[in-house]
Order: C-alpha cells, then sequence, then structure tokens
C-alpha cells in the first residue's frame, strides 16, 4: 500500500497548515494516491476530498462564567486582592465620591425647599471641610439642628 505522505504535505503547504490538520475522506484514498501534481493535489482539495481541520481554540466558558460572578460583587475577598487598600481605590478618590454625594443630597434638599439657603451655605461648606461622614450623617445633623423644614402641601 502506498503512504500518502507526500500528498499529505503537499495539501499541508497548500491549505497553509500543519500535515496534521489534514484530512483525507477514506473512500476516495485511490484518487488521493494517483495525486501526483501539485495541480492534482489543488483539484482535491476544490472537490472536498481533503480538507483541514479547525484550529482548536480555548474555550472562554470558565472565563465567562467568572466574568458573571465578578459582576454580582463576589471573588473580592482578601485571596484576590493585589495591592494595598489605598492602591485599589485611592483616599481622593473616595472622598471626591463622598463628597459629591453629599453636595448633590444637599442641592436637593434645597431645591425641594427642606432647607433655606443660609442653611444650605453652612452644610456646603462644612462639606467641604469634611465634617460629614455620609449622606445619612448629614440626615441626622439636620434633623438634629432642626434645621429641616416640614414639607409643604
Amino acid at each position: 500500500m502506498k503512504s500518502l505522505k507526500t500528498q499529505k504535505r503537499v495539501a499541508a503547504s497548500l491549505l497553509k497548515s500543519g500535515s496534521n490538520r489534514v484530512v483525507i475522506k477514506s473512500d476516495n484514498l485511490s484518487d488521493v494516491k494517483s495525486a501526483i501534481t501539485r495541480e492534482d493535489v489543488r483539484g482535491l482539495i476544490v472537490k472536498g476530498i481533503i480538507s483541514k481541520k479547525k484550529v482548536k481554540g480555548i474555550s472562554r466558558g470558565r472565563a465567562r462564567v467568572i466574568q458573571a460572578q465578578k459582576k454580582k460583587g463576589r471573588r473580592k475577598g482578601f485571596g484576590n486582592r493585589k495591592g494595598a487598600k489605598n492602591a485599589r481605590t485611592p483616599k481622593k478618590r473616595l472622598w471626591v465620591n463622598r463628597v459629591r454625594a453629599q453636595r448633590k443630597l444637599v442641592k436637593d434638599f434645597k431645591s425641594k425647599e427642606l432647607i433655606d439657603n443660609n442653611v444650605f451655605t453652612k452644610t456646603y461648606s462644612l462639606i467641604k471641610g469634611g465634617f460629614f461622614r455620609s449622606r445619612s450623617h448629614i440626615k441626622v445633623y439636620l434633623n438634629d439642628h432642626g434645621l429641616i423644614n416640614k414639607v409643604k402641601k
């Protein structure tokens, strides 16, 4: 029995792949054996007797599952952290986020006429000074000092 090594090698160069990826249909072996020239092999490729396997990729299935979990906020424990606390989110970024939220709250109170202009100015400057820890701290402060007006219906 004649080896198909040469035909496989020629087909591999024509298909621009390795010889391991070249597939020959077993029911047309006699046609492949009779193919001597590159032109003969090219004809067999066109007929579909010789073809090449698809490249095996790396599945992203597991990666997608992990990505979905991270989106939900999972996998953030100490074992997954690299870098110091302030490297992950810098102090300045935390400050900016906190101050923006607090300023937005005070502006909403002013627009709803829960506080007057003097109280707004005072609390705004206190926010700038870093007096309040959070939005809830502002609400507690305003309630304790009687600075919030009751909503007019």
